[in-house]
């Protein structure tokens, strides 16, 4: 059931990265200038989900359980760590065109962060602080924006690290496009369903129709206060107020807000927009996270070997997300949307394919994984040569 439980996460891992390469590959209207189905159904989900199953990621690296006091110092090092490579390659990657993607590797490194304490943190604390940070930061941050400079746009990059460096933190945990102290909520979500016991049946099957519940439920009580209660209405009417038009509004609420809503008034917090980092943002993005975990981890019971390929390339999501935005930005990349898609697509897992048969880990996941258990290493044998001296 081990074996199992990991196909599950690995698999949904994939279908992330399937659904973020088609955000960024496919295009996101039709000729008729409507919303295409896949961006529908993955922009802002799929994110999420990576989200999400970071910190499901964590807490199987912190045994699934609250991490005692002695192992506190190598947790420590060992995120950090982690958090550092991540973040070194996103910075890597901030050359990169941000019209195309926008690359998440140094928001997710934030997430590391502060992930830190809250591994420290009970299972029953942390399921409470998952919804309440979900309502109450974005809450905190709509106040907050206007006296806070806007977004410098584009993806982080070490060029705002040395010249920007206040800057780069205020978009990377308050006004980018994936804010992390908001995001934070999916950590602790995914902490609290890593501790779970993910091979039973019966836990796989309320991850799946709880989450599904949030997000229906989300979704339907934006719809409410947006429709029928008359949001929309007063959205408009703050735009016209701030000199924005209708266009901008429904652009607005149909594309999504770029990782946060404009503050001109507190209706936006109402929408589900993609990336618009609402409390019914998050909470109908955490819940097709959790959905889409527990109708993996349901499938793997049953069909392994067909989610083998996805779980390949969910098992090395850094490298292939990593080559995903290169190519994208290299002169290789010459074809027509869905055709790129198809063969970017093809390549990622038959690539996973073999290289996990042949190797294991990815390549970025093998340099991440040794850098961080050697700093936990260092940190360990730290605190016993201290425990020794003081005894």
């Amino acid at each position: 059931m081990a074996a199992g439980r990991l196909i599950g996460l690995d698999a949904a891992r994939g279908v992330a990265l399937l659904g973020m390469m088609a955000v960024h590959a496919l295009w996101a209207f039709d000729a008729q200038d409507e919303v295409t189905w896949h961006f529908s159904l993955a922009a802002g989900r799929s994110a999420a989900a990576f989200a999400v199953l970071a910190g499901v990621g964590i807490a199987l690296m912190t045994r699934r359980r609250q991490v005692p006091k002695e192992e506190r110092r190598g947790v420590t090092a060992m995120l950090a760590t982690r958090a550092l490579v991540i973040g070194t390659i996103g910075l890597a990657l901030g050359h990169t065109d941000a019209s195309l993607a926008t690359v998440i590797l140094v928001f997710y490194a934030g997430l590391f962060v502060l992930a830190i304490p809250l591994s420290f943190l009970s299972t029953r604390v942390l399921a409470v602080l998952a919804p309440t940070i979900a309502i109450v930061v974005p809450v905190v941050s709509h106040l907050l924006r206007p006296s806070l400079p806007e977004a410098a746009g584009g993806h982080p990059s070490f060029h705002e690290l040395f010249y920007h460096p206040v800057t780069l933190v205020n978009d990377v945990f308050i006004t980018g496009f994936y804010p992390v102290l908001a995001w934070t909520a999916y950590i602790c979500a995914g902490l609290v369903i890593g501790r779970l016991q993910l091979s039973s049946r019966r836990v796989a099957t309320r991850l799946l129709v709880g989450g599904l519940a949030v997000a229906v439920g989300a979704s339907a009580l934006s719809w409410l206060l947006l429709g029928p209660l008359g949001g929309d209405q007063r959205l408009n009417a703050a735009a016209s107020a701030s000199g924005r038009s209708a266009t901008d509004v429904s652009q607005t609420l149909t594309w999504g807000a770029g990782g946060v809503t404009p503050t001109e008034t507190w209706w936006w917090l109402a929408t589900t927009a993609p990336h618009s980092t609402t409390p019914l943002d998050l909470l109908h993005t955490g819940g097709t996270s959790v959905a889409l975990i527990g109708g993996m981890l349901l499938l793997a019971r049953s069909w392994p070997l067909l989610l083998a390929p996805l779980a390949a390339a969910g098992s090395m999501t850094l490298t292939l997300y990593t080559a995903h935005i290169l190519f994208m930005n290299s002169p290789l990349d010459v074809f027509p949307a869905t055709p790129g898609y198809v063969i970017q697509v093809v390549f990622a897992l038959s690539f996973a394919v073999i290289w996990h048969a042949t190797f294991g880990r990815g390549p970025l996941e093998s340099l991440t994984t040794a850098a961080s258990k050697a700093a936990r290493r260092r940190a360990d044998r730290g605190m016993r040569r201290q425990a020794a001296s003081a005894s």
